[in-house]
């Protein structure tokens, strides 16, 4: 699991958009997103973490890498 705080995620079109663009970098990963903590977990498939990244970058957004706990 790959976790990202995006702090600049203020509603669901936001939520959508960065859903979409981690989508067509890792077709078959899971996204999760949760809105109240700006927190973004995906569970790729054939991106890593730099592509996925790049991807909630090139949506507008600012991704910080977080250690998710298990």
């Amino acid at each position: 699991m790959i976790a990202f705080e995006v702090n600049d995620i203020t509603c669901g079109h936001c939520v959508s958009t960065i859903t979409k663009a981690l989508k067509a970098t890792d077709k078959d990963g899971k996204v999760q997103i949760d809105l109240a903590t700006h927190r973004v977990q995906v569970e790729p498939v054939s991106a890593d973490a730099e592509e996925l990244a790049e991807a909630i970058k090139d949506a507008g957004y600012t991704p910080v890498p977080v250690n998710a706990a298990r």
